[in-house]
């Protein structure tokens, strides 16, 4: 399933744009909920050295999951940006199935990379909605943002999506309000 969830993503985005219907309004709301998604995504990506240290810093001191909490704001701000309800309990049946699996994959990984060290973590941090006050284990030593690390896992992909699918969504309001 995870090898799956970037195509799968695209073809349901190309659904989402073929079915949705966006004015002005839904746009503005859409992008208000979309764009703290990728903010997110994008803090998240700059603290996180895959299988090589546990990310415990950044937004990972307040959820487990960033990226995907990053990535559900910017699906439900598109899904609101499409103008139709019905395409949010797609969104909403497709996120639950495709990454709800994979963060307990995930989960289980760490464990055994990690150890004890991600026993604590998982008992201190929640696992999607982030809790109100930092989780610090005394290990990390106040790692910061690296904005190669952005660079690195090619996080400005997310940006350009984002960009292009609004531009979209706003060209086909635009043409929709002319007929």
């Amino acid at each position: 399933m995870q090898r799956w969830r970037v195509p799968l993503g695209f073809v349901c985005a190309a659904i989402f744009f073929l079915l949705s219907r966006p004015r002005p309004l839904t746009l503005a709301i859409g992008g208000a909920i979309a764009l703290p998604g990728l903010a997110l995504r994008a803090w998240a990506t700059g603290h996180l050295r895959k299988n090589d240290a546990l990310a415990v810093t950044g937004p990972y001191a307040y959820t487990r999951n960033p990226l995907y909490l990053g990535s559900f704001l910017i699906g439900l701000g598109f899904t609101i940006a499409s103008g139709r309800f019905v395409l949010g309990i797609v969104f909403a049946a497709l996120f639950l199935g495709i990454y709800v699996p994979v963060m307990r994959v995930e989960s289980a990984t760490l464990a055994e990379l990690f150890g004890e060290r991600y026993q604590r973590y998982l008992k201190a941090v929640p696992l999607f909605l982030p809790r109100f006050s930092a989780y610090g284990d005394g290990a990390t030593g106040g790692a910061r943002f690296d904005a190669s690390l952005y660079k690195r896992y090619r996080e400005y992909e997310a940006a350009v999506g984002l960009v292009v699918a609004w531009a979209l969504l706003a060209l086909k309001a635009f043409i929709s309000s002319k007929f």
